[in-house]
């Protein structure tokens, strides 16, 4: 009788990793709220309970999405801003263009990344994460402020003026109220015309 093998289990080298992943795309095709562990299990191929050790409940998972999507936000705006550009509003516009194109290819991501922030419960992990991925503005406020292209004063509220506006805008682009006109037109324009408000008399 010849000697069969038996089927080797499923087995991941990194199941949170892939736990993430899926959950990640199954974020943006369902939303947070019919995220499923269930499902991504039965997606990956391991047994219910085989998540457990790394993500007790649904909401652990949605805390490390948004952790995890923080964290490449933040590189990505670092990015943007690590520029040897000496224009300012050039420098300022390359972070809003590179925060937009984020949004816009993890929708539901960011929106959990952002609803999640707004929770008191968070740990400071996430907390700390979730302000240090937006430094990229205030630091960039700080290089105009340096060249007298913007008012002296704290950096943090001056950024956020600005990319309140962006998010504003992000969220009349999804909603189909810009009738058709690019958002990184518009945002050129807002932004635009924030800076004249904050450049010195």
């Amino acid at each position: 009788m010849p000697n069969i093998e038996k089927p080797k289990p499923y087995h991941h080298g990194d199941l949170r990793a892939t736990l993430l992943t899926v959950a990640e795309a199954m974020l943006e095709r369902v939303g947070a709220e019919a995220l499923s562990l269930r499902e991504i299990t039965r997606e990956i191929g391991v047994s219910n309970n085989a998540p457990r050790r790394h993500f007790p409940s649904k909401q652990s998972l949605l805390d490390a999405l948004a952790l995890q999507g923080f964290l490449r936000l933040g590189a990505v705006l670092d990015q943007a801003a690590a520029s040897d550009q000496p224009d300012f509003l050039q420098r300022l516009l390359a972070i809003a263009r590179a925060n937009i194109s984020f949004a816009r290819q993890h929708r539901a991501l960011f929106r959990l990344m952002f609803a999640t922030k707004q929770r008191t419960d968070i740990s400071p992990e996430l907390q700390q994460a979730s302000y240090n991925a937006l430094l990229a503005g205030p630091s960039t406020i700080m290089y105009g402020q340096g060249i007298g292209a913007v008012v002296p004063g704290d950096p943090i509220p001056l950024a956020l003026t600005v990319f309140a506006a962006v998010e504003g805008l992000m969220s009349l682009s999804v909603d189909g109220k810009l009738g058709g006109v690019p958002i990184e037109d518009v945002a050129e324009q807002i932004i635009g015309n924030i800076m004249q408000g904050l450049a010195p008399r």
